[in-house]
């Protein structure tokens, strides 16, 4: 059984940073994309950023290029989002993912999904 588990999301302001944290466990990750994705209230579920499981290919959407890092502790097995200038814009559920079948950058193609761990930005 796999199951990933976010944690690290809260309140913080405009302007300020947070660390997502995705713990993996029950399968061998090596040779999976994890993905990040958020989704804000009455919004579609949207990519924010994927890696490689070697950390070595990494994507971004163009909202957060720039602010957001994706990284991967293999021996932890655990994928990290380091969230800085954050924007009450970013406020949303963020999830992360694993496994896609098609596309790196496609919510449906995924087929494991953490609980998600609430950002609020506030203004």
């Amino acid at each position: 059984q796999v199951q990933l588990v976010e944690s690290g999301g809260g309140l913080v302001q405009a302007g300020g940073s947070l660390r997502l944290s995705c713990a993996a466990s029950g399968r061998s990750f090596s040779n999976y994309p994890m993905g990040w994705f958020r989704q804000a209230p009455g919004k579609e579920r949207e990519f924010v950023a994927v890696t490689s499981w070697s950390g070595v290919t990494t994507f971004y959407a163009d909202s957060v290029k720039g602010r957001f890092t994706v990284s991967v502790d293999n021996a932890k097995n655990t994928v990290y989002l380091q969230m800085n200038t954050l924007k009450p814009e970013d406020t949303a559920v963020y999830y992360c993912a694993a496994d896609p079948d098609g596309s790196w950058r496609s919510a449906h193609d995924y087929n494991f999904w953490g609980q998600g761990t609430l950002v609020t930005v506030s203004s």
